[in-house]
């Protein structure tokens, strides 16, 4: 019906208020009617609906509207040596002063971790510094967790290239400054002679220092003597847990490279009870962390449709370095699960290989979970 008028309703979620009239048009010949919001009006969540303006005063149905959060972001540098902080800056909008962001960095497995966060200040701006301890390219983003006002909203990811700090005349490189527990690393570099940071000081002892995360001193490990390019290589180490490495000529007059840090992920296995289920079905989760990791947290992570894992149980590793968890379905489907455990001082934390579980509708109702 044509030349009707139609007024638009709008609630602004986490307002505390009512629906407010905020716009009205008319139909054309067909009945349709278009309402148009300008640009940067429309920047938090909402909903909407709309009626006639006739004394039928007909009711569509209420549609939500779901507005991501703007988050800018800024490296003070994009490249750095290990221990250099890095200061990333940056802005959310619309305004959430005192709320949190998380810088995150991207890992080989493709999720983002925590790095450190932030409250953002009166004017909705973060101001993050962060050092990294091992060389390698770094992808960052920073993100804002959503609240009743917006939802999760992430900056567009940075790249910081982050070398090894060196000595002048006395380098240390990692063959893999981040290894899984049980694989071996090679630790080198090359020795130049003190009066010439680029003349080699051939047939030279030197010795590995090393110190893990529990130990409070260096204690040295391995021998070797350089060769006629002022070379070394020791041979493979295989640390437990991480260790920061040190080389230093055996005789005098003492000298000695840069600190290195090697970092050592855990490990994680998981199996399932069983890889297929039906709805209202329980499937046993079981697995275990190397090193041992007994009393530590460790998380039940489900791969959610945005592509990211998300915690949905949480267990305490047992003792023999175990874990267990349980999950029941609700919905037909496949679904993705993983272990996972944080990081701390000891170990670079880990997450097992996915595992994948396929749901099929149940044909006994007695099976399906209660309704809420």
């Amino acid at each position: 019906m044509g030349d009707q008028t139609i007024i638009l309703y709008h609630h602004l979620a986490g307002s505390g208020n009512g629906y407010t009239e905020v716009g009205r048009t008319t139909t054309d010949s067909h009945g349709f009617y278009e309402f148009t919001r300008a640009e940067d009006v429309v920047t938090t969540n909402r909903s909407w609906f709309v009626r006639d303006a006739s004394i039928h005063r007909i009711h569509s149905r209420t549609v939500f509207e779901r507005v991501a959060a703007l988050v800018s972001l800024s490296p003070s540098s994009t490249t750095a040596v290990t221990g250099q902080p890095v200061v990333f800056t940056g802005h959310v909008g619309p305004n959430h002063a005192g709320e949190r962001v998380a810088l995150q960095e991207e890992t080989a497995a493709g999720d983002w971790r925590d790095l450190r966060s932030d409250r953002l200040d009166g004017a909705s701006n973060y101001s993050i510094t962060y050092r990294w301890r091992f060389a390698g390219d770094h992808t960052v983003r920073v993100l804002f967790g959503g609240d009743a006002r917006n939802i999760e909203g992430s900056a567009d990811p940075v790249t910081v290239a982050v070398q090894q700090k060196q000595v002048p005349g006395f380098t240390i490189t990692s063959s893999d400054q981040l290894i899984s527990y049980g694989q071996s690393v090679t630790i080198g570099g090359v020795l130049d002679q003190a009066s010439s940071a680029s003349t080699p000081e051939p047939n030279t002892p030197v010795t590995l220092w090393a110190r893990n995360a529990y130990q409070d001193r260096f204690t040295p490990i391995a021998d070797t003597t350089t060769g006629s390019d002022g070379s070394y290589s020791f041979a493979p180490q295989s640390p437990t847990y991480n260790t920061v490495y040190q080389v230093r000529t055996t005789l005098a007059p003492h000298r000695h490279s840069a600190v290195l840090f090697e970092g050592v992920q855990d490990v994680l296995t998981i199996t399932p009870s069983s890889t297929s289920s039906q709805v209202g079905g329980h499937v046993t989760f079981t697995g275990t962390v190397l090193p041992d990791k007994a009393g530590h947290v460790i998380y039940l992570q489900l791969l959610g449709a945005d592509g990211d894992w998300h915690n949905e149980e949480i267990r305490i590793v047992s003792n023999g370095s175990t874990f267990q968890f349980g999950w029941t379905f609700g919905k037909a489907g496949t679904y993705q699960f993983r272990a996972r455990i944080p990081g701390g001082d000891g170990n670079v934390g880990g997450a097992s290989a996915p595992v994948s579980i396929q749901v099929s509708p149940s044909t006994n109702p007695a099976t399906l979970p209660l309704a809420s």
